[in-house]
């Protein structure tokens, strides 16, 4: 079953390990070594989380003499973001009622204890 560009992005986001690619590639292209330098996993495993960004078109691998390189490719991300700020327009709202509602039940409050320390 075909699978949407959207949900294969996600299905690659969905891994710690990564989106933790993801944020090193985003301060600048660099090797698979680099890569996988800070967690402790094989290098056959490390490819294999590249093949699945890969493959989402989250991340783009070239050669480069003996050097395998890897760049961010952010282009499917937008489609990300774009689901999600219909959403965030809803969560807004939601939040904006909930501090209006807040707001009240303090002003309340302050209202009944102005009246004790009153004696009213």
């Amino acid at each position: 079953m075909p699978t949407d560009q959207l949900s294969t992005t996600f299905a690659a986001l969905a891994d710690p390990t990564r989106r933790a690619i993801l944020a090193r590639l985003a301060s600048g292209e660099c090797s698979v070594t680099e890569l996988a330098a800070p967690f402790d996993m094989s290098m056959p495993a490390v490819s294999k989380h590249l093949r699945v960004l890969e493959r989402a078109g989250l991340i783009e691998r070239r050669r480069d003499a003996q050097w395998r390189r890897c760049r961010i490719e952010a282009s499917p991300l937008k489609e990300v973001v774009d689901w999600a700020e219909h959403y965030r327009h809803l969560w807004e709202g939601r939040l904006d009622r909930l501090d209006r509602y807040l707001q009240e039940l303090t002003a309340k409050e302050e209202e009944s204890h102005d009246r004790k320390q009153r004696g009213e």
